[in-house]
C-alpha cells in the first residue's frame, strides 16, 4: 500500500470517528491536522475557514482529491500530493514532543477564542482579508515539546517581548520581570530569540518556574542554534510550542505569523525594549486587537531601544500602561481585587507626622545660635504658648535642642544633647 493511499484510506475511515473518552482526539483527526500543519502555511483566513467548515478529515480528503475551492488549493499547491504526517508524528515522539489539536481537552480554547472572534470579523471576500502575516487566525494544531499541559501553563501567563539587539538595561529588567513573575506562579511566554526573549526565559527558569517559548520553526530544531541548551531547559519544566511540524525551518515570514500566538496565549503583553520598528511593537498591537492588556517598560529617552516603547505609550488607542515591576503587571492581568500591587515604598522621616504648627516652629529654628521661644513665635507667626507646647515634642524627636542661648535645630551626631 502506498503512503498516499494509506492516508486517503485513514481519512475515509476517520469520517465516522468519534471522540475518545480520555479527552484526546481520535487518530484520524490527529493525523489529518498533522498533514494540514505541513500542507499550508498558518495565518490564512480562507484556509482556516475551509477546515473549520469541512472538518479536518474531510478537508484533507477534498484537498487530496482536488475538490477544494481554487483559492484554498492554491495555498497548498504541490504539497497536496505529499504526505509526511506519520513521519512528523514519529519524529515528534522521538524528541519528546506531541501534537495538540482543538479536539483535545489540553487545547487552550478559552484563550484562543479571541482569535476565532477576530477572524469572524474578517470580510467574506478573500481579496479583502488581512495579510497572512498579520491576520488573527486561530492555529489548526500546535506541536508541543515538554511534559507540562499547555492549557494549565497558559491559564496564568504573561508575554515578555522585546528587542533582539537589547541593552544591558533591557536584559536586566526582562530577567527581573521573568523571575518575579515566576515567583508569583505566573508563566512567562516569549519567542526564544536573542536579547529580551532569552533574558525573560532565563529569569523565569532562575525562579524554578515554567516558561513557554513560541517558535517559528520545528520544536526539534533550536533557533537560534546558540539557544539549544536554553530550549532544553525550557522543555524540562515548561514548553516549546510551534505551529510548524518537526524539522521546519525558521523562515523570516514565520516570525511575523507566530507573534499572534504569543499575544493570544497570554493574558497580557509586556514590551520591555523595542526600536522604532520592531516585532515587539507588532506583537503589542496584536495583543490590543485581541482584547489583551498591553504594558510597556519605560527606558532612557536617549536609548534607541526604548523609542518603540515610548511610542506605544503615546498611542492613546492602545491604552498601554507603564509598568516597572511584576507586581504592577500582575495587578493589571490578575484576578480583580486579589492580585493587587503594593504602593511603592517612600522614604519617611520624623517630619512626616508633624502638625502644621510644629513644622512652622521647626522651620523658624536657626541652625547655629539658639533663640528664645518669643523669637520663634514671631518668626513662625503663632503664640508663645503654642511654641512652648510643641518644642518638647520636637526635642524628643531629636529635631531641636536647647542651648544656653535658646532653641536651635539639633546638630547631626549630637541629637538629644540638650535634654534634661
Amino acid at each position: 500500500m502506498s503512503e498516499r493511499s494509506g492516508l486517503d484510506e485513514d481519512m475515509a475511515q476517520g469520517l465516522s470517528e468519534v471522540p475518545t473518552s480520555d479527552g484526546l482526539a481520535g487518530p484520524a483527526v490527529r493525523r489529518a491536522r498533522a498533514w494540514l500543519s505541513r500542507a499550508a502555511e498558518p495565518g490564512s483566513v480562507a484556509f482556516w475557514r475551509f477546515v473549520e467548515d469541512a472538518g479536518p478529515v474531510e478537508a484533507v480528503r477534498r484537498l487530496r482529491a482536488g475538490r477544494a475551492p481554487d483559492a484554498v488549493r492554491a495555498l497548498v499547491g504541490a504539497r497536496a500530493g505529499q504526505d509526511a504526517s506519520l513521519t512528523d508524528l514519529l519524529r515528534a515522539e522521538r524528541c519528546g514532543a506531541r501534537l495538540v489539536v482543538p479536539e483535545d481537552d489540553e487545547w487552550p480554547a478559552h484563550l484562543l477564542h479571541c482569535l476565532t472572534l477576530a477572524t469572524g470579523e474578517e470580510p467574506d471576500d478573500p481579496r479583502h482579508h488581512s495579510p497572512r502575516t498579520t491576520a488573527p487566525v486561530p492555529p489548526l494544531a500546535l506541536w508541543i515539546r515538554g511534559a507540562a499541559r499547555l492549557d494549565e501553563l497558559a491559564d496564568r501567563s504573561v508575554a515578555l517581548v522585546g528587542a533582539r539587539a537589547s541593552t544591558a538595561y533591557g536584559e536586566h529588567v526582562a530577567g527581573e520581570l521573568g523571575h518575579q513573575l515566576g515567583e508569583r506562579g505566573w508563566t512567562v511566554v516569549s519567542g526564544g530569540a536573542f536579547g529580551i526573549d532569552a533574558a525573560a526565559h532565563r529569569g523565569a527558569l532562575a525562579a524554578d518556574a515554567a516558561t513557554v517559548a513560541v517558535l517559528a520553526c520545528g520544536v526539534d530544531r533550536p533557533y537560534p542554534a546558540a539557544h539549544g541548551a536554553l530550549f532544553h531547559r525550557i522543555a524540562e519544566s515548561g514548553l516549546l510550542v510551534s505551529e510548524w511540524p518537526p524539522g521546519a525551518a525558521p523562515h523570516k515570514h514565520r516570525f511575523l505569523v507566530r507573534n499572534r500566538l504569543i499575544a493570544a496565549l497570554t493574558r497580557g503583553t509586556v514590551v520591555v525594549e523595542a526600536a522604532a520598528r520592531s516585532g515587539a511593537q507588532a506583537t503589542a498591537r496584536r495583543a490590543h486587537r485581541l482584547g489583551r492588556q498591553v504594558m510597556v517598560v519605560p527606558g532612557p529617552v536617549t536609548s534607541a531601544m526604548s523609542v518603540g516603547c515610548h511610542e506605544l505609550l503615546r498611542e492613546a488607542e492602545l491604552a498601554a500602561v507603564l509598568v516597572t515591576n511584576a507586581a504592577q503587571v500582575v495587578e493589571l492581568v490578575g484576578r480583580l481585587g486579589e492580585d493587587l500591587a503594593d504602593p511603592p515604598e517612600r522614604p519617611s522621616g520624623p517630619r512626616d507626622e508633624l502638625s502644621d504648627l510644629a513644622v512652622r516652629v521647626l522651620d523658624a529654628c536657626p541652625v547655629r545660635n539658639g533663640v528664645s521661644p518669643e523669637r520663634l513665635a514671631r518668626v513662625a507667626g503663632c503664640d508663645v504658648l503654642d511654641v512652648l507646647r510643641v518644642l518638647p515634642a520636637l526635642e524628643l524627636a531629636d529635631l531641636v535642642e536647647v542651648t544656653d542661648a535658646g532653641w536651635r535645630l539639633a546638630r547631626p551626631g549630637r541629637t538629644g544633647e540638650g535634654r534634661g
